[in-house]
Formats: structure tokens, C-alpha cells, sequence
């Protein structure tokens, strides 16, 4: 099925296969091909008002910093699923804001942490290598948290790609704190790195966020769109459909648990002989016989409810009424097992 779309529908150039054709392909493995870098000697600021710039940026700090938040605000669509829960984020999600002047492309990573299965380091893996393929990197810290060790070892590792890739320090969720206490983060940013732009901003009262977006478009090179108008991401509707339904599963759920899930869409057709509803069946995948009864609840309750939160989301998504069957099985330590990684995407 084509890709998730903006409201105004479909496009004349409307496509039936699930990778978009564009200058950034991906490729069936999952790599970025075909990325430009700025010319030699161009460092990517802003030399000419007239010029229309595109190129990629990425988001980048520790988990719960709110990545996936400024992404769904600038893009201005939810295509990254959010969590109160850490190391939510997965998979490297593009979104993409389009602007008269410019087309960004908004690569939503994994938080960077201290690794425990292979299922995190490969997260990792994924983090450092999208670094190297982007036009510039803002490296995200709450305004109501303390900068700490995770914080400077992410700092550390970017200052070995600030020489060629433009590092911007971004405080986040400026809404839960007070103006001292933001100044006082910017002050405590600065010293745990040198930044091309500090900017505070917060995505849910949209403060500065505009600000953020020039910087971040400043430091693109100049060059055409890479995406058609009005599409707001490359990624195959079921990875899409996959992260809301875990995104609803996540909620409410014990802190251990939120690790051990993964979601996989085994089919998804539209009904036969309807062509107002699409039938999707899904599993939900956990480690253990015990973490299955707790997403099942008592007597099916819990798991009616994740359906019921997911079915919005995706209807929402599709444009279409679904019917979300929903599954749980036990994939036993799959985090760990590199046989069950690969069929389960990472």
C-alpha cells in the first residue's frame, strides 16, 4: 500500500508499492542510498535567501528526551510514536517538514544508552550510523532534567563528528520548568560541548519551535526537494501500523515489560468484496508465558483495550475503517536471539 499521506489525499503521482521512489531511497535492507553531502568547503549555513535547500537532520540524546516529540511537532503529523516510557523508539523514522524555502528530512532515532541485549546494541549501531549520514544533528536535553554521565558520553561520541556535521544543542521540554531553570540548562549544555546554535524550545505549547526549524533548515545544503509535496514520510504503512499498535500496548504496563515488546502485522488486505475496510491481523510478541497473561488482562480486557486505542490511530492513518485482529505470542528472549531480530525487523 502507498505511504502515509498528508489530509489534502492523494497525489497524482500516487504510487502502489511501499517504497517511494525519491532522490533518498531506501533500499530493500533498509540503508540510506543516494544522500548528498554538501559541496567541498560548503559548511551548510545560509548564503543566499533565494536559495532552496534539502537535506537530512537527526535528533539525537539519551532515552525520554523527547526526540520523537519535536519530530511529530515540526512535521506537524504523529509519524513517530511517543512514550513516557524510555527507549521507546526503535527504528529510524523519517519525517519530512516541507517549507516555500526548504524540504527537511527528520530522522527520529533510538536513544543512545548503555546496551544489555543484542536487540540494544543494534539500536546503538543504528544511532551512530545514521550520524554519519546526516547534514546536521540536534542533540536534545530536558530542561527538567539534571545533565548527566549519559549525556556526556553521547557528547563525547559527537564531538567526532561535529568537525564535518554541525552539532546544535537543544533543550527540551521547556513548558515543565521555569526561565531560570532553562537559562541554567542552557549554561550547563554549554559547557559539555561546543554547539554550532544552543535554542530552548518545547513542542507541546510550540514554544520557539519555529526557531528550531531555521536552524536546523540553515544548515542544509542547497538543493531541490527530495520527497513530492504532501508526503510526510517514507516508511511502509505496516512498520507504521506496527509501532502504533505497540505504541498503545506500551501504556500502563510494568517498567520491565515495555523491553520485551515487539509487534509484527502477519497480514494486512482489504475485505473482500468492501472497499471501505482493510483487515489487519497483528501479533504482539513477548518473552515470557507471564508478560503474555499481563498484555492479555483478565479475561481479554487489557488487550481489547490496546485495540481499541490502536484502531483510532490507524484508521486515522490510513483514511479507512479496520478490523484489528489482534494476537499475543511468547517469542522466548528474542531480544537476544539474532535468528528472531531479523524476522522481527532489527
Amino acid at each position: 500500500m502507498a505511504p502515509a499521506r498528508s489530509a489534502a489525499g492523494p497525489r497524482p503521482q500516487e504510487r502502489a508499492h511501499a517504497w517511494p521512489v525519491s532522490v533518498s531511497r531506501r533500499a530493500a535492507g533498509g540503508r540510506t542510498r543516494g544522500r548528498r553531502r554538501p559541496p567541498d568547503g560548503h559548511n551548510g549555513a545560509v548564503t543566499s535567501l533565494d536559495a532552496h535547500r534539502s537535506g537530512f537532520a537527526c535528533f539525537v540524546g539519551r532515552p525520554n528526551a523527547g526526540k520523537s516529540t519535536l519530530t511529530n511537532a515540526l512535521v506537524g503529523s504523529k509519524v513517530a510514536i511517543t512514550s513516557s516510557k524510555p527507549q521507546t523508539t526503535r527504528h529510524a523514522i523519517r519525517g519530512i517538514v516541507h517549507r516555500p524555502d526548504a524540504q527537511l528530512i527528520i530522522v527520529d532515532t533510538p536513544g543512545l544508552h548503555r546496551p544489555r541485549t543484542l536487540l540494544g546494541q543494534r539500536l546503538n549501531d543504528l544511532v551512530y550510523e545514521t550520524w554519519s549520514e546526516v547534514d546536521v544533528v540536534g542533540f536534545c536535553v530536558p530542561a527538567d532534567q539534571k545533565i548527566g554521565p549519559g549525556d556526556r558520553y553521547i557528547a563525547e561520541q559527537l564531538a567526532k563528528v561535529a568537525k564535518r556535521t554541525p552539532v546544535i544543542g537543544v533543550v527540551t521540554k521547556t513548558d515543565l520548568v521555569g526561565k531560570q531553570q532553562v537559562a541554567e540548562q542552557l549554561l550547563a549544555l554549554q559547557q559539555v560541548m561546543e554547539f554550532a546554535d544552543l535554542v530552548p524550545c518545547s513542542a507541546v505549547d510550540s514554544y520557539q519551535m519555529d526557531v528550531l526549524a531555521d536552524l536546523l533548515v540553515g544548515r542544509l545544503p542547497e538543493g531541490p526537494q527530495l520527497y513530492p509535496d504532501g508526503e510526510l514520510t517514507d516508511e511502509p504503512e505496516t512498520t507504521l501500523i506496527a509501532e502504533l499498535i505497540r505504541e498503545a500496548a506500551l501504556e500502563g504496563v510494568r517498567d520491565e515489560l515495555p523491553h520485551s515488546l515487539a509487534v509484527g502485522i502477519e497480514e494486512m488486505v482489504p475485505r473482500e468484496g468492501r472497499d471501505d475496510l482493510i483487515d489487519v491481523h497483528a501479533v504482539i510478541y513477548v518473552e515470557r508465558q507471564s508478560q503474555k497473561a499481563i498484555v492479555i488482562g483478565r479475561g481479554g480486557e487489557r488487550l481489547r483495550a490496546v485495540g481499541s486505542q490502536a484502531r483510532k490511530h490507524i484508521q486515522a492513518l490510513l483514511g479507512s475503517k479496520i478490523y484489528l485482529d489482534l494476537h499475543v505470542k511468547v517469542a522466548k528472549d528474542w531480544q537476544r536471539d539474532p535468528k528472531q531480530l531479523r524476522r522481527l525487523g532489527f
